[in-house]
């Protein structure tokens, strides 16, 4: 097979990148305007070439309506990328198996991020799904995947996952120690703050990135 062109292989290579760190892929638009590519029927022609190359597949009926092929890159892009283990979803019923879990990698699900979008750093941070309204108006919505680093303090105005110890659940809110109280802020203009005992809550991480759910 024909090698990809230079152009070729940045548009690839942005693809790549945008969909670990969104979980979607990028406009023509978008990559028209990462890669400074003139016109948009340039990207155009040189997407088909990555489709018959199958690289790609795409649904022209839709604007982002292209789906990666694999997501196998050459070891100088998969440097870039961290893996980090899926654990579970914020919802009542277990507390996050952190920290002493994470150390096994016994875990059956994993998600991709670029090393940018957390700084290079990927020891300690785990992911989870989101359930739930309560955070979206900081934009983070039902079905998204949020990463944290894994931390048993915080900071007022940090958003973290806690354990709350009598209701037994998880929560992903905005924290506020209070004096004898813990204040859990949501982001969302429609729900009351709620309040715990100090004793009552565990703090388990605190969030790094946001990985939107596009359904």
């Amino acid at each position: 097979m024909k090698a990809l062109s230079d152009r070729q292989q940045q548009i690839l290579r942005f693809i790549r990148r945008f969909y670990l760190k969104n979980h979607f892929p990028p406009t023509i638009r978008e990559i028209q305007d990462e890669c400074r590519i003139t016109s948009t029927s340039v990207v155009d022609y040189n997407l088909k070439v990555l489709e018959d190359r199958k690289y790609i597949r795409r649904n022209p009926k839709i604007s982002r309506g292209m789906e990666l092929l694999s997501l196998t890159a050459p070891a100088a892009e998969r440097a870039e990328i961290a893996t980090i283990p899926l654990v579970g979803q914020i919802a009542a019923g277990e507390p996050i198996p952190v920290p002493d879990d994470l150390a096994s990698g016994e875990f059956a699900e994993t998600v991709e991020v670029s090393n940018a979008l957390i700084n290079g750093r990927s020891e300690g941070l785990f992911a989870l799904k989101v359930k739930g309204h309560s955070m979206v108006d900081a934009l983070i919505n039902d079905s998204d995947i949020v990463i944290l680093r894994q931390a048993q303090t915080a900071e007022n105005g940090e958003t973290v996952a806690v354990w709350l110890k009598a209701e037994r659940e998880t929560t992903l809110k905005r924290f506020y120690h209070e004096g004898e109280r813990v204040r859990l802020q949501p982001a969302n203009v429609t729900m009351a703050p709620l309040y715990f005992d100090p004793a009552n809550v565990e703090i388990q991480g605190k969030l790094v990135s946001v990985l939107r759910s596009v359904q």
